[in-house]
């Protein structure tokens, strides 16, 4: 099966309002008229609006960094389902690294999202990746499938289409070291095989599986030609406007 690719920009904490209108509108412009790859931006939540308001009737979709699992309440400092929804969001990142790591989220907390994601509507990109020691001990493999099967707990065949995932080692994570094509590809295929356990080799077939880490307009096209490598979650590559639109049309070349 042919999936459609996808490549979507985390900003993650960087930006100010006015950079952050004047990056989009430079991307839009300059993929204007690609065709056969879906395009996603994820600003910082505070700049959602504004750049929600450049993308209008773009190809570009809006994305968020992350929402909490709760519809309303008391939750001092935390956004909903409902709140992405209604500045437009089509995509949330969810479980990524640096909320893992630094801020301290389980794969149970990462469940509870993807299951209030899906039931708004919203797409989920979820992320797993092993650290530097974890590779260098050989548990690469058993820490992805942790993640990934902790992370989509109760997750059903249907839900699980809707689902996208990326994988991001975290020793390549703004590090400038990126995984090989080799090693990026052996991950993508055995969560595929993952996939096919759990949900069947039709759906496994559907999900698409990001690659992320270091990805440049320089090494994209090799992570992108990998049978298994779906697309790209781009770090700081994508608040270049000069080589985002690059990496994006890697995806279809």
């Amino acid at each position: 099966m042919v999936r459609r690719p996808f490549i979507a920009g985390n900003w993650k904490m960087n930006t100010t309002r006015s950079e952050a209108v004047q990056l989009v509108r430079a991307v839009r412009e300059a993929v204007a008229g690609v065709e056969g790859v879906d395009m996603a931006v994820c600003p910082p939540s505070v700049y959602l609006d504004a750049v929600g308001a450049e993308l209008k009737d773009s190809a570009i979709a809006l994305g968020a960094q992350n929402m909490y699992h709760q519809a309303k309440g008391a939750f001092t400092g935390e956004l909903s389902a409902a709140m992405l929804l209604d500045v437009g969001c089509q995509y949330v990142i969810l479980g990524h690294s640096e909320r893992r790591h630094i801020l301290g989220e389980s794969n149970e907390d990462v469940c509870r999202k993807v299951h209030a994601a899906l039931a708004a509507g919203l797409t989920p990109i979820v992320c797993v990746g092993e650290t530097k020691d974890e590779r260098d001990a050989k548990k690469t493999t058993d820490i992805v499938a942790e993640q990934f099967f902790g992370s989509l707990a109760g997750v059903s065949s249907d839900q699980a289409a809707r689902v996208v995932i990326a994988y991001e080692p975290v020793w390549a994570i703004g590090t400038g070291v990126v995984a090989t094509v080799d090693e990026a590809g052996e991950v993508h295929a055995s969560l595929r095989g993952m996939m096919a356990g759990r949900y069947g080799a039709a759906i496994a077939d559907q999900i698409r599986i990001q690659y992320g880490g270091s990805v440049t307009d320089e090494n994209a096209a090799d992570l992108l030609s990998v049978s298994d490598i779906d697309g790209a979650l781009v770090g700081g590559a994508s608040l270049k406007a000069g080589s985002f639109p690059k990496i994006i049309r890697a995806a279809v070349s």
